[in-house]
């Protein structure tokens, strides 16, 4: 038995809400996106990712997919075509010059537990009192991180850290990152935008994620505590856990 919950909130400083998340529990995917751009093309970008994505599934049934191969193959195929559909978007209209997305999605297939990103949303995993990041950032802070040209402690605090160098629509093309585990019966996986991340510190994300068995109140309270530590950003969260 899979339990989920799912909150979404512009935050205490935004005047709308470029965050989007959608959640089709009969096929066990379940998708957050942050969208860029001015004059609401951000908002416009996420939700014509989540939106694609998620007519992507319908019509092309996850059941008819028979191998791990041909399950990565698809789910490029999927991003590759929101990547399409977006980047057309940004270059038919001049307000909409730039518009792009981030995106994190998870599947569930039985025990196996797929994690496909582009940008800084992120997949965190709770398996007996640790959290793990799952995902790795699009941004040039990481980049800086990986090469050794900064520490964590002054990656935390760049002036660059929410620079992403990859997303949806960014360019012509994409190639999302790619991950599989096996799940455990009592995992919490997170999907979430940087609106929570960089406001709630991951000791605290893990504490409430350990504390809560309803993934619905585990979803509400993430976005109340962003929105206690300052809410600057838009905050996006899908909790879900894997029963026993």
């Amino acid at each position: 038995m899979i339990s989920v919950g799912f909150k979404t909130d512009k935050g205490n400083l935004r005047s709308g809400n470029e965050d989007s998340l959608f959640v089709m529990p009969e096929q066990q995917l379940y998708i957050v996106a942050d969208g860029v751009g001015g004059h609401n093309s951000g908002e416009l970008a996420s939700r014509m990712a989540v939106g694609y994505m998620a007519q992507y599934v319908a019509l092309n049934p996850l059941s008819a997919v028979t191998s791990k191969k041909d399950l990565r193959t698809y789910f490029l195929r999927c991003f590759q075509g929101a990547n399409e559909l977006i980047h057309s978007k940004s270059l038919e209209e001049e307000v909409n010059n730039g518009m792009a997305t981030t995106t994190v999605m998870c599947y569930l297939d039985g025990e196996d537990c797929y994690i496909i990103n582009v940008g800084d949303s992120r997949a965190y995993l709770v398996r007996e009192g640790v959290m793990r990041q799952l995902t790795e950032d699009h941004t040039l802070v990481q980049d800086m991180l990986r090469s050794g040209l900064l520490s964590k402690e002054e990656a935390m605090t760049h002036p660059d850290r929410n620079m992403i160098t990859k997303a949806i629509g960014g360019e012509d093309a994409i190639e999302p990152d790619f991950y599989r585990f096996e799940t455990c019966p009592g995992d919490v996986i997170l999907l979430c935008t940087d609106g929570l991340y960089g406001e709630v510190r991951a000791d605290r994300i893990l504490q409430l994620a350990s504390e809560y068995e309803s993934m619905h109140q585990l979803a509400v309270k993430l976005v109340e505590e962003a929105n206690e530590a300052g809410g600057k950003d838009n905050i996006s969260v899908v909790c879900i856990r894997i029963g026993g």
